[in-house]
């Protein structure tokens, strides 16, 4: 692979850093093509993720900087239900990873994964 395109593929993916339960930071890559909850199953960070995506649990709960979660879309009411009983739930930070689409806005964000279930 030529230097091109290796930076071209660096320059498609965001640079996510998650901390972890323990309190440690990772930064990983985020790509286009995943949800926030893929990006961190694929890197081995401890999400159980149980339904797989499709925001019928709360094992891929996460916090979200204030600033960050002003920008997202609204929580689904499906979504809402299912952290509002969730170990950790704060109204203003907590979101279903799953439910947080890939955007170049979100490049360089801090999430932090919410207390096990």
């Amino acid at each position: 692979m030529s230097n091109t395109s290796m930076s071209s593929t660096a320059m498609s993916s965001n640079v996510l850093t998650v901390v972890d339960r323990e309190g440690a930071a990772h930064d990983l890559e985020w790509e286009p093509d995943q949800s926030m909850m893929e990006a961190l199953r694929d890197n081995d960070l401890p999400v159980l993720a149980s339904c797989g995506g499709t925001a019928s649990c709360a094992t891929c709960h996460v916090f979200l900087e204030q600033e960050v979660f002003d920008t997202l879309e609204e929580r689904s009411d499906d979504e809402l239900e299912l952290l509002v009983e969730a170990e950790g739930y704060r109204e203003c930070g907590s979101r279903l990873s799953c439910q947080v689409g890939f955007s170049r806005d979100l490049n360089g964000v801090t999430v932090t994964l919410a207390p096990e279930e």
